[in-house]
């Protein structure tokens, strides 16, 4: 039982940790970013399992993230008061062609940034934009002005 203990402790970690970092960064992972997880990764599983390389600690640990996986999604799904903190929302950047600030500033995206995601979908000047809204994925959506 100590191990699904464990288990519930590291998934609500590992679930704030994403909401800490944000939708941008693990949007697009550098390599450093990748060993970081991988690193993270073994570190989580030491301190869940403790040294315990049974099948049954295995199974537990599992199947315990699952259904902590499963639990969120549930809720997220049946109580929309808790879909903002689970989920997320989207966030809008751009509105009419000019920059929201604060918004970016909140997720760490450069001008710059926005600009390049910009270009990838054909947009070279930001009064081309009707909207850019951050979507919970961390991918960035583009409306052109009609």
């Amino acid at each position: 039982m100590d191990i699904v203990a464990r288990a519930t402790v590291a998934f609500l970690f590992i679930f704030f940790v994403t909401r800490i970092v944000g939708r941008r960064e693990l949007s697009t992972l550098e390599p450093f970013d990748l060993i970081l997880l991988v690193v993270m990764g073994d570190i989580i599983q030491q301190g869940v399992t403790q040294n315990d390389f049974s099948v049954t600690g295995l199974l537990l640990a599992g199947s315990t993230i699952a259904v902590m996986t499963v639990l969120f999604s549930y809720l997220s799904f049946r109580v929309s008061r808790l879909r903002p903190i689970l989920a997320g929302e989207p966030l809008i950047l751009v509105e009419d062609g000019e920059l929201i600030e604060r918004n970016l500033t909140r997720q760490r995206i450069t001008v710059g940034e926005l600009l390049a995601e910009a270009r990838m979908q054909q947009i070279t000047k930001l009064d081309q934009i009707q909207w850019a809204v951050l979507e919970t994925s961390g991918q960035i959506s583009f409306v052109k002005r009609s």
